[in-house]
């Protein structure tokens, strides 16, 4: 007991001292200027960004005090003075000189922080990407008797702190001045520096100017007065032009409340890609933060162009892209009910605009359409589709057809489009992007609608059968026909269709392709992969080559007496009908052209030399 008392009495071990990082300034920079910065022009905004939000910190105390920022750039050295909070000698210790602390979070301020630009306490570093040294010359303007401070630093990680005479800042606010460094003093040139300040601080609330210029331009364009809405109509065209280039197809308002959102999509002028990726402008209380954001609308709306600020989305660290969260999220599906409630807007009361915009953009509009079956009901007269009947709406369509035909694929349209429209059967073409998909959602916004997919069985139905006596008298010439092809997988049958030019049709479907490609691959395995792929082997229907009994051509081929001139006959309709449905050739089909070709060419001369 004394013993255990005795050790419970000795003093436990201190722990051991705690160590303190050592940041490599120099690799720091190289960090962000190569890696979270995508360019040295953040810099400016860095700079503009601490000026506002230390304005945005003074009026929270005063406000009625002075909002100014001036940008002074000359041989290769920036100047950019604000009226804004200020520093004190212990301010600039705290803050300039701690890597990752931010001002915004200095007592007294946190209930203001969402009024401010920046979230991470970067700052200043972003300078080094321009400067080998930052000298920033402050005056509080919370503690008045408080002497102006300069903080010197170099991109070594050393720096100073003096106090200054009255005389070198007698007013609150901050100036920071940069040197350029070897190699980039471009970018600290006048015109440099003026245009991006314009980029980044056109919409900015406060009075910025490089010189005697104006940078903000207040309000936005899409809050001005304007005497009408054509006149609004020309500005907003004006600027998108001047900010993406083009002249837009239609504006579409994106304002939300809600989300502290106000802003235009421009409507682009011409046929984009849906898996190109767009590039809107995004402005974070009035500072531009990117214009590369690609997230911000849903995937459909990839015909536009947006150009908006906000005061509720999160940037990343780099503040050159948006942050993926609810919030963003939420956004996403408020923009996207914009564009939505445009288009049916104007299908409702501009159908001249609405027709005028998907004859360039309908393949967005197919691809919301396939998800919102409003949007589809809405759109119905509207989206057009490639038809035997034409280029129609799946409304006008249906109202012509009592059951609605359709293929998968653009050769399987190719195939039967011709003999179907002959026959009376309407086909869509459902093999372009979401055209199927539209096609089979239809009973759903218009019931009673049948719809079903065309294959080979339903077109041959379709097709007129030949007298039993007269295929009874052609079964020599069937059997030869089908002898030739059957090595091919397909078989041979005799109907009477139109139009009469047609002399053969070739039908397959997708059973019937995968089958083939199944067997080719087989063929050209090792005994391994042969043997599982000839296990694979299914009983899909064969491949059809329909004769027209009432072409003329078939006609004569079947009178002929030689069995041999009859299959090289028949291998030449078979590749005339590939050919005509634009399908593509297998090795072996191309084997059979060149053979059949050679045949007719042998025969034909053949039958010369014995005339002669």
């Amino acid at each position: 007991m004394d013993s255990q008392t005795s050790q419970a009495s000795q003093p436990s071990p201190s722990p051991p001292p705690p160590h303190t990082f050592q940041v490599d300034l120099r690799g720091l920079v190289d960090l962000l200027s190569h890696h979270l910065y995508s360019s040295p022009r953040v810099y400016l905004r860095e700079l503009l960004q601490n000026a506002v939000d230390a304005i945005t910190a003074r009026r929270a105390d005063e406000p009625g005090a002075p909002a100014r920022v001036r940008i002074h750039a000359e041989g290769g050295a920036l100047r950019v003075e604000d009226t804004g909070v200020g520093l004190t000698e212990a301010d600039v210790h705290s803050l300039l000189a701690t890597i990752g602390r931010s001002s915004k979070r200095a007592e007294g301020l946190e209930e203001a922080r969402s009024d401010f630009l920046g979230q991470f306490g970067i700052g200043l570093l972003a300078c080094f990407v321009v400067a080998e040294r930052i000298r920033v010359v402050s005056r509080s303007a919370r503690t008045p008797g408080a002497p102006p401070v300069e903080w010197t630093a170099s991109d070594d990680g050393s720096y100073t702190v003096r106090e200054l005479p009255d005389a070198e800042r007698p007013e609150p606010g901050t100036t920071v001045h940069l040197v350029a460094r070897a190699g980039v003093a471009e970018w600290l040139s006048p015109e440099r520096v003026e245009a991006l300040a314009r980029d980044f601080g056109s919409l900015l609330p406060y009075d910025v100017r490089v010189g005697d210029e104006a940078v903000t331009d207040l309000p936005a364009p899409w809050d001005r007065p304007y005497p009408g809405p054509a006149a609004r109509r020309v500005a907003l065209a004006r600027h998108c032009h001047d900010l993406f280039g083009f002249t837009p197809l239609d504006t579409i308002d994106l304002s939300v409340p809600l989300a502290g959102i106000r802003g235009v999509a421009y409507v682009l002028p011409s046929a984009v890609s849906p898996a190109q990726r767009a590039g809107h402008r995004v402005h974070l209380k009035g500072m531009l933060l990117t214009e590369r954001a690609e997230q911000l609308l849903p995937d459909w709306a990839f015909f536009v162009r947006c150009v908006l600020d906000t005061d509720s989305l999160r940037p990343t660290a780099s503040r050159e892209s948006l942050y993926e969260d609810e919030t963003l999220a939420g956004v996403r599906e408020a923009l996207g009910e914009r564009i939505r409630a445009w288009l049916t807007g104007m299908a409702a009361g501009d159908p001249e605009r609405l027709a005028a915009f998907l004859s360039v953009h309908h393949l967005g509009v197919k691809s919301l359409a396939r998800h919102d079956r409003e949007m589809l009901r809405t759109m119905l007269p509207w989206l057009p589709f490639e038809t035997t009947d034409g280029r129609l709406s799946l409304e006008e369509f249906a109202q012509r057809h009592p059951v609605v035909h359709f293929t998968r694929t653009v050769e399987e349209y190719r195939q039967v489009a011709p003999i179907a429209s002959a026959q009376g059967i309407g086909v869509i073409n459902g093999g372009y992007t979401y055209d199927s998909e539209l096609v089979e959602a239809l009973p759903s916004v218009r019931p009673g609608t049948v719809v079903a997919e065309l294959d080979a069985e339903t077109v041959t139905a379709h097709l007129d059968a030949v007298d039993p006596a007269e295929e009874l008298a052609l079964s020599g010439f069937l059997a030869a026909a089908r002898a030739r092809l059957d090595p091919l997988g397909c078989d041979v049958v005799l109907r009477a269709f139109h139009p009469l030019s047609v002399p053969a049709l070739h039908l397959d479907d997708r059973d019937v392709r995968h089958e083939r490609a199944r067997a080719d691959a087989e063929a050209q395995a090792d005994d391994l992969w042969a043997g599982i792929l000839g296990s694979l082997r299914g009983s899909a229907p064969r491949a059809r080559l329909v004769l027209n009994h009432l072409n003329p051509l078939v006609r004569r081929i079947s009178s002929l007496p030689d069995p041999e001139l009859i299959g090289t006959a028949t291998e030449s309709l078979y590749g005339q009908a590939l050919l005509m449905a634009q399908r593509p050739l297998r090795p072996a089909d191309s084997a059979l052209l060149n053979r059949a070709f050679i045949g007719l060419l042998e025969w034909a001369t053949h039958s010369e030399d014995g005339q002669a």
